[in-house]
């Protein structure tokens, strides 16, 4: 398998859809919001990118459940493998895994497999009232693997803290196993300077505020009586924009909000990424600010010296 990460703006998709152009290969997205139908314009889905050269190359993962509900990693990793299986079965030798929710790629790149854990109250109860920052300051304390990465609401915090501590005491009592097996994977991280990266974010996000998309996104969802509540679950464009519908926000207050929000996401992602390195992984950077033909060759290139490792290292011969 071939992962390609990158933070949020970078153009992960534009390089992703190339590439299983030229491979002959499919696309899986590694985005915890993308998976939600509906919610187009604020996950940053850009289906249209997915056509290049007059072919449309095909995505999976993408619009498998209706916004409003609660996806999980413990149901996004059973819908991995099961894409991930009929792709190697149709003879798809390198799925392509793309997105910038890393604990997601890292799940099932080791092969982690994280129980559909049920609610505990008594744990809810005891972190009411917590800041975002302390929540995210305890959920740090469980372990790489759980991190605030995509978390900007003590919902999503709390609910990741109550899996993490159902995880630790499986742990402990020895009956927490894995189901699935890692998955050998080239890793491939588109990178941006900083400073480009937050123009690229605050460009984006100018433009999709000014052209109304955005909004009117959020506002179909809460017309067609998704509660507001479990938007802003979601976070980020989601979580601003419905309080701006609600009146909570003014038109600047959304902007200079949201802004921050996304900033901060990115560099959460690339910490992540970073984090990914000392944890055991090798990642190949590719320039973001290279043209995309190029940043093709690159990433055609470090899949041509991964091949050839791989020839070798399986050789009967090798030593």
């Amino acid at each position: 398998m071939i992962t390609l990460l990158g933070p949020t703006a970078s153009g992960k998709t534009a390089l992703a859809v190339r590439l299983a152009h030229r491979l002959g290969s499919e696309i899986l997205s590694a985005d915890s919001r993308q998976v939600y139908c509906g919610m187009d314009v604020g996950t940053g889905k850009d289906l249209s990118e997915y056509t290049y050269q007059g072919k449309t190359i095909p995505y999976h993962l993408i619009d498998i459940v209706p916004a409003g509900t609660k996806y999980n990693l413990f149901a996004w990793q059973h819908a991995f493998h099961q894409v991930y299986t009929s792709l190697r079965e149709r003879g798809i030798q390198h799925p392509i895994l793309c997105g910038g929710t890393g604990l997601y790629a890292e799940a099932v790149l080791r092969g982690y497999h994280l129980p559909d854990v049920a609610p505990n109250p008594e744990l809810r109860q005891s972190l009411q009232g917590l800041t975002l920052a302390e929540l995210r300051e305890r959920l740090a304390s469980y372990g790489p693997l759980h991190n605030a990465t995509d978390l900007d609401s003590p919902q999503r915090a709390i609910r990741a803290i109550e899996i993490a501590d159902y995880i630790r005491q499986q742990r402990l009592d020895g009956v927490l196993h894995s189901e699935y097996p890692p998955i050998e994977s080239l890793i491939l991280c588109i990178t941006l300077p900083r400073e480009e990266r937050r123009a690229r974010i605050t460009a984006r996000l100018r433009q999709r505020l000014e052209d109304g998309n955005l909004i009117g996104e959020v506002q179909g969802l809460l017309d067609s009586g998704i509660a507001p509540e479990d938007l802003i679950y979601y976070g980020l464009e989601y979580k601003f924009v419905t309080q701006h519908l609600l009146g909570q926000l003014t038109r600047e207050e959304l902007f200079t909000a949201l802004e921050t929000a996304i900033h901060q996401f990115a560099k959460r992602q690339m910490t992540w990424f970073r984090g990914m390195e000392r944890r055991g992984f090798t990642l190949h950077y590719i320039d973001g600010l290279l043209p995309r033909e190029e940043q093709l060759s690159q990433a055609l290139a470090y899949i041509e010296a991964w091949e050839a490792k791989e020839s070798i290292t399986s050789s009967p011969t090798a030593i």
